[in-house]
């Protein structure tokens, strides 16, 4: 078995870089998956998210190391084991960042990945249901629905965010992030619209495309230091190799991708000669600066029949069900995170470092069955963590799961920013937009107020908004920390790059499943030797208000 390139993983970024290496048919292309090839009902249904989620059919629920900030809780990180990765089974919420975000990489030694050469793929890979512009494409493969919100709990958050002196936008990821809107989501006629519905399924059928699944990788073979080979084990736990005549392409994930490396013999010497492994390439960076959005979310009594809980009811979902088989609409093709904020925790920030979203019910945190009464919940999102993490072996063999310690809260300017998140969601349903919506607090509760009680319940019931990332980040080959330069090529080695959100400098402003797509649109183009998109350089809002301090 020999091929042009082989792509291990056929997650957000493996599908989007299967379709375009494909395209020209004189390269042959396999594609490497560890999960499983399925179209299950599930997998379609928006609102089936938290069953995908409770489920390790297409989940690897990944068990984290005990968090030292968190009072050594374990948290569980759920990553796509399935075609289309994490992309099947996400919340399909759709935000791009901040072009500060971007600005931001090229300033830390990614040339190439500002905000105006970015946006041209971001453009190219949507499909956007309100039309393309300046900012937003049309035509592309990834259908980007914005909501349009009808309940009376989603639309008073929008309006309390106005009337608490926010901005209005009218794209997040547009012309304007800052500010209270509607979200967007990767559905597309009442169906979630995951990376193999929008890349892989129209190209199948290539004769110049192979497509294993259920075949997890063991390592990537060297000669000298130039990759020549793949080995892998079949479902049936047969060892086989795949050879490679131009480059292998590690699409695994922010988890994935650093255990393939350091499983090869790619990561720190220390480490990797602990776990009995030879060093082919000693670099530091692989499987640290792990990066993750920390959550927080509190629950609000609804004093209206409004909330969805109703509609969880065992007859409500079995009608809701089978509205949704007939017509591919109903509440089953919603993902019920309609409307969100972007804001800043406070003035002298360059921008929005706080992500808030509304959800019209509100669900147990162990279990996520629905609170039993008419409720609902915002989540605090801290989009810009101090904490870093790392990923580390467990041991050699493959099939462990790798050590995911993310370090939520260690940093105290994290609980910091939390606290000040927490604090702005009680100043926003404190607004006259939800004077006849909003009841009492049900957690964290109205009597928890100062820094040591909201330190407590952040310590107990802070999460994760799987959204982990930067294990394996770009950067100059001077740069002791980074583990590819910005064409995603591994340092030290030739034939082998990385391709997936584990090559982020740091972690976007938002939900990375759209920076993730982007990644894999833009270095599919220099992997085939194709000239970059044209930059576009847009002119974005700023709010002087809030301008940084001198």
């Amino acid at each position: 078995m020999e091929f042009d390139y082989i792509i291990i993983g056929a997650g957000s970024a493996g599908c989007v870089l299967a379709n375009h290496l494909s395209s020209d048919a004189r390269n042959r292309v396999l594609l490497i998956e560890a999960g499983r090839d399925t179209g299950a009902l599930s997998l379609k249904m928006p609102a089936a998210v938290l069953s995908n989620l409770t489920s390790t059919t297409h989940n690897w629920a990944f068990q984290g190391e005990p968090e030292p900030g968190l009072d050594g809780r374990v948290i569980q990180h759920d990553r796509g084991k399935t075609i289309g990765g994490s992309s099947s089974i996400n919340g399909m919420v759709f935000i791009r960042g901040h072009a500060l975000d971007y600005d931001g990489w090229q300033q830390a030694g990614c040339p190439g990945w500002g905000y105006a050469d970015v946006l041209p793929y971001f453009k190219r890979m949507e499909n956007y249901g309100g039309g393309g512009d300046a900012f937003r494409g049309a035509g592309g493969p990834l259908h980007v629905h914005r909501a349009d919100p009808q309940d009376p709990i989603t639309l008073a958050f929008i309006k309390a965010g106005q009337e608490a002196g926010y901005p209005i936008t009218n794209d997040v990821s547009g012309y304007c992030q800052e500010g209270f809107g509607v979200s967007d989501r990767t559905v597309f006629k009442g169906e979630r619209w995951s990376t193999a519905r929008a890349y892989l399924d129209p190209v199948r059928k290539r004769s110049n495309l192979t497509i294993l699944t259920r075949a997890l990788v063991q390592k990537i073979n060297f000669d000298g230091t130039k990759a020549v080979a793949v080995t892998y084990k079949t479902g049936a736990g047969i060892l086989r190799s795949a050879h490679v005549r131009k480059e292998i392409i590690l699409s695994a994930g922010a988890v994935g991708s650093p255990q393939i490396l350091m499983l090869s013999g790619i990561g720190p010497a220390g480490h990797l000669r602990d776990m009995g492994l030879d060093v082919l390439s000693d670099l530091p960076g692989v499987g640290q600066n792990l990066n993750d959005h920390p959550d927080f979310v509190l629950k609000y009594k609804c004093k209206q029949p409004v909330s969805f809980w109703p509609k969880t009811k065992p007859l409500a979902k079995l009608g809701a069900g089978i509205q949704w088989m007939m017509t591919r609409g109903g509440i089953v093709a919603s993902n019920l995170f309609e409307g969100l904020g972007c804001v800043r925790s406070g003035p002298g920030v360059d921008y929005p470092d706080l992500q808030i979203i509304i959800s019209p019910i509100a669900v147990d945190d162990r279990t996520w069955a629905p609170l039993q009464e008419h409720a609902f919940q915002i989540h605090v999102g801290l989009m810009r963590a101090h904490s870093r993490g790392k990923i580390e072996l467990r041991s050699s063999d493959p099939s462990d799961p790798p050590r995911i310690l993310v370090n939520y809260l260690k940093d105290a300017r994290d609980r910091d920013l939390m606290r000040k998140g927490i604090r702005l969601v009680r100043e926003l349903v404190e607004q006259p937009a939800f004077s006849d919506l909003k009841g009492d607090e049900i957690f964290p509760g109205s009597d928890i107020h100062s820094d040591d009680e909201l330190d407590q319940v952040l310590t107990s019931h802070a999460t994760t908004q799987w959204h982990l990332s930067c294990t394996a980040r770009m950067g100059a080959a001077t740069d002791k920390g980074a583990v590819v330069d910005a064409r995603g090529r591994v340092h030290g080695v030739s034939g082998l790059r990385v391709v997936d959100a584990s090559i982020m400098p740091f972690v976007t402003n938002g939900n990375t499943n759209a920076p993730t797509i982007m990644l894999a649109e833009k270095l599919s183009d220099d992997i085939l030797g194709r000239a970059p998109l044209p930059r576009i350089d847009a002119d974005l809002w700023q709010n002087a208000e809030f301008a940084p301090c001198p």
